[in-house]
């Protein structure tokens, strides 16, 4: 099993900046910017999140909803988009006994590309002007 170590050993090889905000509490930021994840090492998981964007309030966001589960569906490899206390996320949940460095890089990569690539996309349904980082 993945120890809390080896997850700072893991973080270390992916060459990113990130602090440890409580035991077991990450927060990750790569070296060419975009949005923070928050990995919580939780045995037996390893929990990966990253707040996309504050979500507007009202009705009305039918084709915002539809397209994130169309993405889920199509385009994120790793984790899916979520609604939580308001906030859109994605997230990715990952299994700290078989856990090794090529899965944990696959995950981040696959979070970070999907929030930057689907951003514009997404701002536009939810009617949100402007970029917003976390």
């Amino acid at each position: 099993m993945v120890t809390r170590e080896d997850l700072e050993s893991f973080l270390i090889r992916l060459d990113v900046e990130y602090q440890e905000l409580d035991e077991g509490m990450f927060l990750v930021r790569t070296r060419n910017g975009g949005y923070p994840l928050v990995m919580s090492y939780a045995p037996p998981l390893l929990l990966l999140r990253m707040k996309v964007m504050d979500l507007p309030d009202g009705s009305g966001n039918e084709a915002l909803y539809r397209t994130l589960l169309e993405l889920n569906a199509s385009d994120v490899v790793h984790g899916a988009y979520g609604i939580e206390d308001g906030e859109l996320i994605i997230s990715d949940t990952l299994e700290l006994e078989t856990l090794d460095f090529v899965e944990i890089q696959a995950s981040v990569e696959s979070i970070h590309l999907a929030a930057s690539g689907h951003m514009e996309r997404i701002r536009d349904l939810a009617g949100v002007a402007g970029t917003e980082e976390g």
